[in-house]
């Protein structure tokens, strides 16, 4: 799980200094690593006092965290903040909530007064100059793991050290978690017309102990317990509806940090987490009207579609974010099959309610019998726009990983980036030497001055 470094090494990428050497020199070339043997254990089970969760963390998850990060352009870290305001902005507007609650379930329809939802992950590729928005979820995982990847980075040599994560980052993180929970709770209070403290909060999930993220879960139960609020993880049928409360035994729920993949509260075995959230006993964040209006993927055919924005209304400057950010998106119909079948290398197959890059397929890929399926089922078929590249490795044995670019963030600002490294068709968390990875920004006007010099060096 964790690589070890020559603290005192400095690659032939970097060692000119960030100013002599491009964003895609960097991820093509730079093996710097800064993650160091033995950190990520310290700050685990030292500094957070968890060495339980470390424990779990190298049994179950060997290839969760990247020991080498992903460099981006500042630039292109405010296209991204840019893409989210955006779509933020149509998200808010009547007309956009109208259509798309139309076709959403009779849930859907229910809100706790102006409650956000916590953790929404934006995931972008970027490959060279292009930036394209892949898709949006709204219960998206690994924010305290990246936190906690913030505590243990390290500048691998001189060149690294004015941009590596430290811990003063990782902890003002963790200040802004705890206080986005805070504000879901009096949102819903204020509506509420009530004035009660968050005293608990349930992380639920089906089989929570059983989940890939469970180490996850107790950091987040640390870090609410940290602050004075009672934390419980919980599966959903463990719940019970009475007395116009939610309840675990005779622990009354404030609040539930909801970690479902069923988003809409259909299983018989979230009946009382369902009742309590129709009836405002319990403050439920993410909740399923987040998820209609944000991760259903049928909404990427609307925010990316320059008649449908039109119709609704959507102000040309924002427009012009979104169809620059969107690659351009379709529902599956039969009555078009022979024309994107035509079209597929091209394209990138996903269901309408999925995540976790679950039943989605690359169009070259496709067989004739997926295809049925496809045909069969709720899908929509978005243009590929290629992944970023990051070497990984070292320079003797290196090998070629794929990345996208997730942004965690709450009520349209962004509050952390992460990369995600792999390889396959998906992101996934079974590569060796991928998973979570620092991203660090460089202003652009380093690199202008930098390629300037090399340029010129080179001529």
């Amino acid at each position: 799980m964790e690589t070890s470094i020559n603290q005192d090494a400095q690659c032939t990428a970097c060692a000119p200094g960030l100013a002599g050497a491009s964003v895609a020199r960097l991820n093509s070339q730079c093996f710097c690593a800064s993650l160091p043997e033995g950190a990520l254990r310290r700050a685990v089970q030292e500094e957070l006092a968890a060495p339980e969760v470390f424990a779990l963390l190298e049994e179950r998850c060997p290839h969760l965290f990247s020991a080498q990060p992903v460099f981006i352009a500042s630039s292109q870290r405010e296209r991204m903040a840019s893409a989210v305001r955006a779509i933020e902005t149509v998200i808010a507007m009547p007309s956009y909530c109208a259509a798309v609650l139309a076709q959403a379930p009779a849930i859907a329809q229910h809100s706790q007064g102006h409650v956000k939802g916590v953790f929404y992950g934006y995931d972008f590729h970027l490959h060279g100059d292009q930036l394209g928005l892949i898709e949006i979820n709204t219960n998206a995982g690994g924010a305290m793991l990246n936190a906690i990847l913030a505590r243990a980075q390290h500048a691998c040599c001189e060149v690294m050290d004015d941009i590596v994560h430290d811990r003063a980052t990782a902890q003002r993180f963790e200040d802004e978690i705890v206080a986005m929970f805070r504000q879901e709770w009096s949102l819903a209070q204020a509506a509420l017309e009530s004035g009660r403290e968050l005293r608990t909060i349930a992380i639920v999930d089906e089989a929570p102990e059983q989940q890939y993220l469970y180490p996850e879960f107790l950091l987040f139960q640390k870090l609410f317990e940290q602050h004075g609020i009672h934390a419980l993880i919980v599966a959903p049928n463990d719940l019970q509806w009475r007395e116009g409360r939610l309840w675990l035994g005779d622990e009354c729920i404030d609040l539930v940090y909801n970690r479902l993949t069923d988003f809409y509260l259909e299983n018989p075995n979230c009946a009382a987490l369902r009742e309590a959230y129709l009836h405002d006993a319990v403050v439920l964040t993410p909740h399923p009207q987040a998820h209609a209006l944000f991760a259903d993927k049928r909404n990427l055919a609307i925010l990316g579609d320059a008649q449908r924005l039109q119709e609704l209304g959507v102000a040309e400057d924002v427009q012009s974010i979104l169809l620059a950010t969107i690659p351009a998106c379709e529902i599956v119909r039969p009555e078009h099959a022979e024309r994107l079948w035509a079209q597929r290398k091209h394209l990138f197959f996903k269901p309408n309610a999925g995540y976790g890059g679950r039943a989605a397929y690359r169009g070259d890929k496709v067989t004739k019998r997926v295809w049925e399926e496809i045909l069969a089922g709720d899908y929509i078929a978005q243009n590929i726009v290629l992944p970023g590249e990051r070497i990984s490795g070292t320079p003797e044995s290196p090998a070629q990983l794929k990345f996208d670019l997730r942004n965690y963030t709450y009520d349209a600002k962004v509050q952390w980036i992460t990369a995600r490294t792999y390889q396959g068709q998906t992101t996934n968390f079974r590569t060796p030497g991928g998973g979570f990875a620092p991203v660090y920004s460089i202003d652009d006007q380093d690199l202008m001055a930098n390629q300037t010099k090399l340029n010129a060096m080179l001529a």
